[in-house]
């Protein structure tokens, strides 16, 4: 796979208890985990943080390079944030100022944190698509989302909606990785000049990938309707979700984890 790709939104086959657990399951911890980052906010829960998601790669399988090419297209929006935390918070000892502009102990330390938040989000994601077909996806939140069909919300609809858009994520960015080396060879330079000029070379890869995606949806609408979809209402699933005894001990575990967590952040 070519290590410029987006990883965030494939799946890796597999059969590991990662694998195998259920989405649901997979699918609260995940975002539980994400919310956990944000209360992780000095050295000892990092770590603690980091050895879980390791810990979790080991189990799956599933090569810690995989994970670092993988945060290659979203660096420049890590360091993006990034540097807005470290030039614009103060506090602490001041190591460079200037204008409104500065450096300070404090905002290394924030920078440092938030830097590492986002790749603990980043990789706890990744591992939940690579871990996780689409379609167990759009089972996991349509059970979940279940109590609201209470208030007639359309479950099912938005389940599949999500699930089709996180699918169509790396096909997208296949597709514009493809458009982009088509302009490469007619002599199109990008990243190169200033910025209008920068906006000015996308323009030839933004029309194709916007002709490109609706014709893979009118593809997509012609598969579902000759495959005899016509809503959800009245139909039944193959496969059914059910607990096992390992989902319950990752459960324990990730309490475990919370309260160590909160413990070392006190």
């Amino acid at each position: 796979m070519n290590s410029n790709r987006l990883i965030l939104g494939r799946y890796l086959p597999g059969n590991s208890l990662i694998h195998r657990l259920d989405p649901r399951v997979k699918l609260l911890i995940t975002f539980s985990f994400i919310l956990l980052t944000f209360f992780a906010d000095n050295w000892q829960t990092i770590t603690l943080l980091f050895l879980t998601v390791f810990l979790c790669l080991v189990i799956a399988k599933i090569r810690l390079s995989f994970f670092l090419n993988g945060l290659r297209p979203m660096m420049w929006l890590i360091i993006f944030t990034v540097l807005m935390q470290l030039l614009f918070s103060s506090g602490g000892k001041l190591y460079w100022h200037w204008g409104w502009l500065s450096i300070s102990q404090f905002g290394i330390a924030t920078g440092t944190i938030v830097f590492f938040r986002f790749v603990l989000i980043i990789f706890i994601s990744t591992l939940l698509t690579l871990t996780t077909t689409p379609t167990q996806l759009a089972d996991a939140i349509a059970s979940l989302l279940k109590p609201l069909k209470i208030v007639h919300f359309p479950v099912d609809e938005v389940a599949l909606i999500l699930s089709l858009s996180l699918r169509f994520v790396p096909t997208l960015m296949d597709e514009s990785s493809r458009i982009m080396n088509a302009q490469r060879a007619r002599g199109v330079d990008f990243g190169q000049g200033n910025l209008f000029q920068q906006m000015q070379s996308i323009v030839p890869v933004l029309i194709p990938q916007f002709i490109a995606s609706f014709h893979r949806a009118d593809q997509l609408a012609g598969a579902m309707e000759s495959r005899g979809y016509h809503g959800t209402t009245g139909r039944t699933k193959f496969r059914q979700l059910k607990l096992h005894w390992f989902d319950s001990i990752v459960v324990i575990a990730f309490i475990c984890l919370l309260a160590a967590v909160f413990f070392l952040k006190s």
